[in-house]
């Protein structure tokens, strides 16, 4: 990165920290993204939390250059001390952003979206005899599952396989750290598995696993609840972000802030005790869809 380039970007890691702090608009950003900081600050509000400290650092990892304009990709890692109420709680998260430099100025700056999975990873799963028999519970360790989640919320562990959306393969390596009870192998369609090579839908696929939460009644179960506020760590909440019927997102409860809400911690866009409602999120609408699931243990 030469000199010109190297200031730019440092004047506009500045701007971004800033931006986390309080909210202040970074121009190259699109109108999509600073919405979503303008719905933070009035969440932060009816939360009575506040940002006292942001810090971040960017490192590029492509640069494209054509007809004079360059084109550069970069993570943006940042962290923020939050005040809820009388709690106090570090929130950190990682965001792959491309920005657009012509000349000296950063002309635009932008969140990368995650793709959407495909239509094949839409399908309910199939309750097999064993679901329709009575609840069989089994021992399940959230201290455990915490733990895991925080060990591996910005890192990938070797003996998994790596998803470009993972979310939901993160979630099911919680779970089964936690001592989830796996059951249904070798049938993709059915149960919740993973093996060296293979593993059900429900394992890596959120809309599958929001289904197979809701109907299954031996090895992993969850009963479903009303309210976030009703959730512990080491419980799951899943998303439904355009409120379509088709379920993008899964996160793991990992500590609550001073209103007892949950904070949550995800990959995908690998992020740690962040407000479980995700309105910072460019993927958020209006038509926004949650299921809160109790793991039972």
């Amino acid at each position: 990165m030469d000199n010109e380039m190297k200031k730019a970007f440092e004047k506009h890691l500045t701007q971004l920290n800033r931006c986390h702090l309080d909210g202040t608009k970074v121009k190259p950003m699109p109108a999509e993204e600073r919405q979503c900081f303008a719905r933070e600050q009035k969440q932060m509000t009816e939360r009575n939390a506040r940002v006292l400290k942001a810090n971040g650092r960017l490192r590029p990892y492509r640069k494209v250059s054509i007809d004079g304009r360059r084109t550069v990709y970069y993570t943006y890692d940042y962290a923020r001390f939050i005040q809820s109420k009388q709690q106090y709680y570090l929130e950190e998260c990682r965001e792959h952003r491309r920005a657009v430099v012509k000349g000296k100025k950063i002309v635009r700056d932008e969140r990368l979206h995650t793709p959407k999975v495909g239509p094949w990873e839409k399908e309910p799963l199939e309750a097999d005899p064993g679901e329709r028999a009575p609840l069989q519970r089994s021992a399940y360790d959230r201290l455990e599952a915490v733990k895991y989640a925080e060990r591996w919320w910005n890192d990938y562990h070797p003996e998994y396989h790596q998803f470009t959306d993972n979310c939901t393969n993160f979630i099911s390596q919680c779970l089964k750290a936690g001592g989830a009870l796996m059951h249904g192998a070798p049938d993709r369609e059915k149960g919740w598995w993973y093996r060296q090579d293979d593993w059900s839908y429900s394992w890596a696929v959120a809309h599958s696993m929001r289904w197979y939460l809701s109907g299954s009644r031996t090895g992993l179960t969850a009963t479903e609840v009303e309210r976030a506020s009703d959730l512990q760590p080491g419980d799951i909440i899943c998303y439904d972000f355009e409120g379509d019927g088709n379920w993008d997102h899964t996160t793991i409860v990992v500590s609550k802030d001073g209103n007892r809400e949950p904070l949550v911690n995800a990959q995908t866009e690998n992020s740690r005790n962040r407000y479980w409602r995700y309105e910072d999120s460019t993927a958020w609408t209006p038509n926004i869809a949650y299921k809160f699931f109790q793991i039972n243990d």
